[in-house]
């Protein structure tokens, strides 16, 4: 016959490192996390300005540093994202609104795509990268979208 013995014992609750002050909305604590992360990930807000990104995705991306391109729109603070075709060419407009952290911020929804980017050398090679997207709420409505990067 097996023999079991169990004890009892105070329960351990990790301390979170999340604040949790009224005043730091779901964006601000997410805005914390990107900033810290390992991994390629990007955060903007409802008027499509980057409020955070890590360092790696800033590489992936081919943007620099992260304190140059926090504040500034996702398409206007060096993001150069070119088509598919062999010409190469820029993304329009029309087309820009269908790139996964936009899509997200607009659909409510979660997205998925690929990114053609072009870095800021001539001869550099492309990067294509797998972006995936989810909507970032704060009392119900999208305040923003957070998006992890994969390089393909």
């Amino acid at each position: 016959m097996a023999h079991v013995d169990l004890s009892l014992s105070e329960v351990f609750a990790p301390a979170s490192r999340t604040p949790t002050e009224p005043e730091c909305d779901n964006v601000g604590q997410w805005s914390a996390m990107v900033s810290h992360a390992e991994e390629p990930c990007l955060l903007i807000d409802a008027d499509t300005r980057v409020v955070a990104i890590s360092s790696a995705g800033c590489d992936l991306l081919c943007l620099g540093a992260p304190e140059d391109v926090v504040g500034l729109p996702l398409l206007e603070g060096g993001l150069r994202l070119l088509d598919f075709t062999a010409a190469r060419g820029e993304l329009t407009e029309q087309e820009t609104d269908k790139i996964p952290p936009l899509l997200a911020l607009h659909s409510g929804r979660l997205a998925r795509g690929l990114l053609r980017v072009q870095p800021a050398g001539e001869d550099a090679p492309d990067a294509t990268v797998d972006a995936i997207s989810t909507p970032v709420l704060t009392d119900g409505s999208v305040a923003g979208s957070l998006t992890f990067f994969s390089e393909i």
